[in-house]
């Protein structure tokens, strides 16, 4: 077993890699320490640097600024543990919150941890769990997924995998992609509660509160703007969330599109109402519900 005391490493004398929390929208999250340890770094490794330039010019730190993205990790991490090896520090910083969370940061780690490279968190905010501690669900036990397969077939092993979990689920989401997401999670949990928390720590933060079917009708009468997490209460101990069980949730499999839509107005719904709700059911949009009722 490798054990590593780092804490006494927290210091710019030698190498050691820093990974540096910085702000998801409020620049007043940043703390002292994150703010020291990148004034004293002899490099900051960033995501994007163009980013991080307007965060660093903000709190007047210089240094050495290089970039460390997806696309050039094969060969920026190899280099990066060189100049770790020689003594040199290194603050990894990411566009927002915790680095190495759904971003090329953990493969750093890893080479820096197997190079024997001290490897040193430096905490703050985060997207997942500002967003868990706010939603109102439960906090006593929760599973990070983060992005989710942007394949449709990805997508639905992924939800699949993840239909039994108790626990509350965290995602994060682009504003372009949240609405098919929560259709398929409809369609492969059933209609479980859910919270769209986007904005965070911002002027404009918004928690959107209600079932999955809530909260695709709140996105067809409001475009989703800004970049999303996702908080949805996990199984309950029937396999579904506290709305029911996703066996009460299909009672339209058997019914066409035409029936699916005709039961939803005899229950008092205007034709559109009852078009969105069959297409909440069905996981699709609202375009491939009308389509189906031209062709039915």
């Amino acid at each position: 077993m490798n054990i590593q005391r780092s804490y006494a490493a927290d210091r710019t004398g030698g190498g050691a890699l820093y990974l540096v929390a910085t702000p998801i929208g409020n620049l007043e999250d940043m703390t002292f320490r994150a703010v020291r340890i990148l004034k004293e770094a002899d490099i900051i490794a960033a995501e994007d640097t163009r980013q991080t330039r307007k965060l660093l010019t903000h709190f007047e730190i210089g240094g050495r600024l290089v970039s460390y993205h997806e696309h050039n990790k094969i060969h920026s991490g190899p280099e990066l543990v060189r100049l770790l090896q020689e003594g040199q520090s290194i603050a990894l910083v990411s566009d927002a919150g915790l680095p190495a969370i759904s971003d090329p940061g953990q493969d750093l780690v890893r080479l820096a941890i197997e190079a024997d490279i001290p490897v040193i968190p430096v905490p703050g905010a985060n997207a997942a769990l500002s967003a868990l501690i706010a939603s109102g669900l439960d906090t006593t036990g929760f599973r990070f997924v983060g992005f989710l397969p942007r394949d449709k077939k990805g997508l639905k092993e992924k939800l699949s995998s993840l239909q039994g979990v108790r626990e509350t689920l965290l995602f994060y989401e682009s504003p372009h992609r949240v609405g098919k997401t929560l259709e398929a999670m409809l369609q492969s949990w059933g209609n479980r509660q859910v919270v769209l928390a986007r904005e965070l720590t911002k002027r404009y933060e918004e928690f959107a509160r209600g079932t999955l079917e809530e909260a695709l009708v709140m996105l067809e009468e409001t475009p989703p703007l800004g970049e999303y997490c996702l908080v949805v209460e996990g199984a309950s101990a029937d396999g579904a969330g506290e709305q029911g069980s996703a066996a009460e949730t299909v009672w339209w499999k058997a019914l066409t599109v035409a029936e699916h839509v005709e039961r939803y107005e005899a229950e008092g719904q205007s034709r559109k109402e009852a078009m969105k709700r069959a297409a909440g059911d069905r996981g699709v949009s609202r375009r491939d519900i009308y389509q189906e009722l031209l062709e039915e």
